[in-house]
């Protein structure tokens, strides 16, 4: 067995939004089930340096693996593992920015499909950058969105973000200066950005509304506060041990006695019928993501299904 090496490029030229969450969907469905492990994100850091890495095994797909990946002041440089579970063998090892974006997106898109009050036609999205833009496609194509509401700090952002986006997807976007406008009434709010602190007022949660919240990672920051953690019938994560060490949404709440670990539920557990995700069409639902390893791992194995039809693509490696 030979082990190969992919660029960013090759995985841009073969992955599309609508392959990466059903890849995603499965990935969910197998862990509830049995068919897959996954192992929590842990960090080694130094002065201006963390190498941040996590692993899984998927059973049903044959093949384990890992994503590791440097953050530096400069640059975030991410790459992905995959293993034959039988021989052992390393089969691939992949340039993983644009993968982890992808996969990163189409979770929720996946817990759209499953926690949203449909049908959804308009969403709010806080947050302007590379992030933003995945979560938006990925969201337009699960669900019939025709306009969705954009806000960031930035004003020059949000606006060059509307007309980019909206010419790439074909639909309405629009630039608000108030970030209640890209909340207030709307069916679906996903939260995209880097922010500490919380990105709007819980209070102006319309009630049936699905929160997708998926920005940050670390115990210290949170973009939703704890009226929003309050107001919620629902706490649905992507899995309950990585939210409990890093979802700072959640464990901030909990801290401050706004929230009980014990009423969280996993979005594996929902699809796998073994928890609920949404009590009814009224209840204000949080889906908190932090990304899971598992995700990298079946997208990276089906990035290698379709490069195998490819045999150009790719370079042999010595190992």
């Amino acid at each position: 067995m030979t082990c190969r090496f992919y660029g960013e490029e090759e995985v841009a030229s073969l992955l599309d939004m609508a392959t990466a969450i059903d890849v995603v969907d499965e990935s969910f469905r197998q862990l509830g089930t049995g068919g897959a492990e996954n192992i929590p994100r842990q960090r080694a850091q130094a002065p201006g340096f963390a190498l941040h890495g996590m692993h899984a095994a998927a059973e049903y797909l044959g093949v384990a693996g890992w994503k590791m990946y440097s953050t530096t002041r400069i640059k975030a440089r991410f790459h992905v593992g995959l293993y034959d579970i039988d021989s052992g063998q390393m089969k691939a090892l992949i340039e993983a920015d644009k993968l982890g974006q992808i996969r990163t997106a189409a979770s929720s898109a996946v817990g759209a499909r499953y926690l949203a009050r449909k049908p959804i036609s308009q969403l709010g999205i806080f947050g302007s950058g590379w992030q933003a833009e995945s979560q938006l496609e990925a969201l337009a194509t699960e669900l019939p969105i025709t306009q969705a509401f954009i806000y960031s700090r930035d004003q020059e952002k949000r606006e060059s973000f509307a007309e980019r986006m909206g010419k790439k997807l074909q639909i309405e976007i629009v630039p608000v200066h108030d970030p209640k406008d890209a909340v207030e009434d709307l069916p679906l709010v996903v939260t995209a950005t880097t922010s500490k602190h919380p990105v709007f007022d819980g209070n102006l949660l319309a009630e049936g509304a699905l929160v997708c919240a998926m920005g940050s990672n670390w115990t210290f920051k949170r973009e939703l506060d704890v009226v929003a953690i309050r107001r919620a019938d629902n706490w649905v994560c992507d899995s309950i041990e990585a939210c409990r060490g890093e979802a700072g949404d959640y464990v901030l709440a909990a801290e401050e006695g706004y929230f009980d670990w014990d009423k969280s539920v996993s979005l594996a557990d929902v699809i796998a019928g073994q928890s609920i995700g949404r009590n009814n069409a009224d209840s204000i639902v949080i889906y908190k993501t932090v990304g899971l390893a598992i995700q990298d791992v079946a997208l990276g194995t089906k990035f290698l299904e379709l490069a195998a039809r490819n045999p150009e693509l790719g370079v042999d490696l010595p190992f």
